[in-house]
């Protein structure tokens, strides 16, 4: 706890010490009562300041620790007097890094063995991890004099996700359709393609014994079994420093009380590296909905590499790659594809998203092509972010290797945007 000398310590200060000096000179016993007023309204303000925040402890709740931008987070805050004494005032300060935090607040009059408690609603304008705390307690005497504070450390964070869009359809190119390539290679795992039965050896688990063919026989035969087609989906992320732009831009300022709006009034913000972000997030969340094993690659501060998965939880690890990318990256998208694409498995799927419109994008799908992966371009308009090139080239080219491409601009509805194809005319050869 620390405390501080205000200027009405000051004022007070000077004023026992005239009144002091004054008694002394004239021999006036008023002067001296005045002394001792001001020296016993010091000592009562010093002990009131004392025990201000004495015996108090502070706690910070939240139901989750994860959000979604767009969404309102809620934290409760709580504040105990495990003292008997009441306390006339207490202005408890958040100092979270979140932005837009409104969990400050000033409390009055909390008596002995009480608690109290509020409830912080903020509007999530910005992804990434955010810490709770710490909280600063001050408060003081009745006249202001010792002013006193206090902090309580919280190591709670919160978790910000990208924004995420519903996404009905995307351009299925054939490496997207269901099963892949067939591998052909024997497995000692248990999967969906049976591919025959062989006589039982010492050492099979029970559970891959045939029992209709075991009967026939007469004697053990068990199933052998294939890798299942491997045709996955994979998000490569631009996150390379030189190419991406951002338009100055006022935030609004949300009413947090219409927390049942949700992000309906939500916008992204005119950044190439957002829409970025929430678009690989939403293609992510559909893929994997409909069972996909989807991975990520993308190199902003260090470079990342998800390896694919299905489920619900590689979509959390997905999603907290995504809330923490910033543009920020050394490695452009063609050194990242060149790394990357020798480990992917023929008849996979790999979404491009980028800001970039010179030629280099060419020579990636034709990459991908050639090594038996299907491309997809998810290219931004960077003339609506405050950039200088025109996607249109890009687009035609990608139509003349054959591959779906998708442009967006600021102010797209994503949702809306990323169903359809890029109709552009067919460049003849």
């Amino acid at each position: 706890m620390k405390s501080g000398i205000s200027f009405a310590f000051r004022v007070v200060g000077l004023l026992l010490i005239l009144s002091l000096a004054a008694g002394a000179i004239t021999g006036s016993q008023l002067y001296y009562r005045l002394a001792y007023l001001w020296g016993l309204l010091l000592i009562i303000s010093w002990a009131m300041s004392w025990i201000a925040l004495r015996n108090l402890h502070v706690r910070r709740t939240a139901r989750s620790l994860r959000s979604q931008v767009g969404y309102v987070f809620e934290e409760r805050f709580e504040i105990r007097n495990s003292g008997r004494l009441p306390r006339l005032w207490i202005e408890m300060r958040d100092e979270s890094t979140l932005p837009g935090q409104r969990g400050s607040h000033v409390l009055t009059m909390i008596g002995g063995h009480e608690s109290r408690s509020y409830l912080s609603r903020t509007r999530l304008q910005e992804r990434g991890v955010f810490s709770l705390g710490p909280t600063r307690l001050l408060s003081g005497d009745l006249f202001g004099m010792f002013p006193v504070q206090s902090v309580f450390e919280n190591e709670d964070t919160l978790l910000v996700y990208p924004l995420l869009f519903d996404i009905s359809t995307f351009p299925n190119p054939p490496g997207m359709l269901p099963g892949g390539e067939a591998l052909r290679r024997r497995t000692p795992q248990i999967t969906s393609n049976a591919s025959g039965v062989r006589d039982y050896v010492s050492g099979d688990p029970l559970n891959r014994i045939h029992w209709v063919s075991t009967a026939r026989r007469n004697r053990l035969i068990v199933k052998e079994f294939e890798l299942d087609p491997l045709a996955e989906v994979w998000i490569f992320v631009d996150a390379y420093q030189g190419i991406h732009y951002a338009k100055p831009y006022e935030k609004v300022e949300y009413d947090p009380q219409e927390f049942w709006r949700k992000q309906s009034r939500y916008a992204l913000p005119p950044a190439t590296i957002e829409y970025s972000v929430s678009i690989a997030a939403s293609l992510v969340r559909y893929y994997l909905q409909k069972g996909r094993a989807v991975g990520l690659v993308s190199s902003g501060q260090l470079l990342q590499v998800l390896p694919a998965d299905r489920g619900g939880r590689q979509l959390g690890k997905i999603l907290e790659s995504l809330a923490l990318l910033r543009a920020e990256g050394n490695l452009p998208l063609q050194g990242l594809v060149e790394a990357q694409a020798r480990n992917l498995p023929r008849g996979s799927t790999a979404i491009l998203i980028t800001t970039s419109a010179d030629k280099s994008q060419f020579q990636i799908a034709d990459l991908l092509l050639r090594r038996g992966l299907r491309p997809v371009v998810v290219v931004l308009d960077t003339l609506t972010f405050g950039g200088y090139s025109s996607p249109d080239q890009i687009v035609a080219q990608m139509q003349f290797l054959g591959a779906p491409v998708c442009k967006v601009a600021y102010g797209d509805q994503l949702s809306e945007t990323l169903s359809p194809l890029v109709n552009l005319p067919q460049i003849s050869q």
